[in-house]
């Protein structure tokens, strides 16, 4: 209720510049603080043009502009979208107001809203965005009565955003708001303990508890219960897929991925380490190594580090194999990987020495002022990582998957 109403003349916040809302996952800060900022600009301005700011565009209406338009429509406001010029028009009787749509993914993200002149901007998870980006899109709220909406999930404690805005509320002359599961009416407890449990170590300090704490100890805790692996299922697969982390110098894993009944299961693996054994395998030699993994498995896609440019070549040259680049986003990818593990969509056979030895050396780096894992141990980390974020949650049905570095 005071996200609803803070700019309101009657609300003791109504002097405040900005809004703050961080906190837990699924807590109800995206969707009542989209459904404010278009209340407010109908209740300040008439003609305004303002932004939402969101990762990327496309995030932004999935998370936000489609959830809010029906609730706009029944409270009888007329929304109309120019999807070529990424504008939101939406009208109140006499009054129409536009909100432009705006991805901040990256350091030049920031040129795409310089010139504007705005009445509000609203982030949607600035703490994804650069820095950069934020300040130029605040520099345009020159308008009198322009006002800052900022929403996020917690992130490292050396973050920019927590220290220069949270930390500095009343500086800024900010209304800071922490939400919790428990303040979203529509999430039942049911739901709650589900999401409770998908979360360990430091995503469940940040997600569940909404806190903005540093990472520390083992990436993957759970994973030191034997009952997290299981016996490799022996038929019944409808789909395989190969992940690939490659590496010359460091090691090169590759993990065998099979589809039943829904869960994908990490069958068998690849992993030869150069310093080990004394010599070094050439792309051909690691090529073979993968067909050998696959056997005479159908596989229809290869996901391979993005920066192996060479055996991605060797691959396509083969004909064998569709190959695609893996997504990189490593924290990300973590919490992914560990959700997929915790829910089960995912599980690692016994078999597979090399992952499990990985999975009890893998720690964040406690030295950095930043959100990332030690670079040791971490090849087979990484395949499972490159599947988990390319195949299950960007890619096709049916692959086949290998690992290296």
């Amino acid at each position: 209720m005071e996200v609803l109403s803070w700019w309101h003349r009657n609300s003791p916040h109504y002097g405040k510049d900005a809004l703050i809302c961080d906190g837990a996952v699924r807590s109800g800060k995206t969707f009542c603080m989209s459904l404010s900022f278009i209340l407010w600009s109908f209740y300040a301005f008439d003609g305004a043009d303002l932004a939402l700011c969101g990762k990327t565009i496309n995030s932004l209406r999935r998370n936000m502009v489609t959830p809010v338009i029906p609730l706009l429509h029944s409270l009888g406001f007329s929304c109309r979208e120019k999807l070529s010029r990424n504008i939101l028009l939406v009208s109140c009787g006499e009054v129409t107001n536009r909100f432009y749509l705006f991805g901040g993914k990256d350091e030049g993200s920031a040129s795409l809203i310089q010139g504007m002149t705005l009445s509000g901007v609203l982030f949607d998870e600035v703490a994804l965005m650069p820095r950069s980006f934020v300040e130029q899109a605040m520099a345009r709220c020159s308008v009198q009565g322009s006002r800052f909406w900022f929403n996020c999930n917690p992130e490292h404690p050396e973050h920019w955003f927590y220290n220069e805005w949270i930390k500095q509320e009343r500086r800024k002359n900010a209304l800071h708001l922490h939400f919790m599961m428990e303040d979203n009416p529509s999430l039942s407890d049911k739901v709650r303990r589900r999401y409770e449990r998908l979360y360990s170590g430091v995503f469940y300090e940040r997600f569940v508890l909404g806190k903005w704490v540093a990472v520390y100890g083992a990436v993957y805790p759970f994973m030191a219960q034997e009952s997290m692996y299981c016996k490799p299922p022996q038929d019944g697969f409808d789909s395989y897929a190969v992940s690939c982390d490659y590496g010359t110098v460091n090691p090169t894993s590759a993990g065998l991925w099979g589809r039943r009944q829904g869960v994908w299961y990490r069958l068998d693996e690849y992993y030869f380490d150069s310093r080990k054994e004394g010599y070094q395998r050439t792309d051909e030699e690691h090529y073979k190594a993968l067909c050998e993994l696959v056997g005479d498995r159908r596989v229809s896609i290869v996901t391979v580090d993005p920066s192996a440019a060479s055996f991605i070549e060797v691959i396509r040259r083969h004909k064998r194999f569709a190959v695609r680049p893996a997504n990189n986003q490593v924290v990300n990818g973590i919490r992914r990987v560990s959700q997929a593990l915790k829910d089960g969509s995912i599980k690692i056979c016994s078999n597979c020495s090399a992952a499990r030895r990985e999975f009890s050396l893998y720690k964040w780096d406690s030295a950095r002022r930043e959100d990332v894992p030690v670079k040791e141990n971490d090849h087979a980390m990484d395949d499972i990582r490159y599947f988990v974020t390319t195949i299950m949650d960007g890619g096709k049905s049916t692959f086949a998957v290998a690992a290296g570095r």
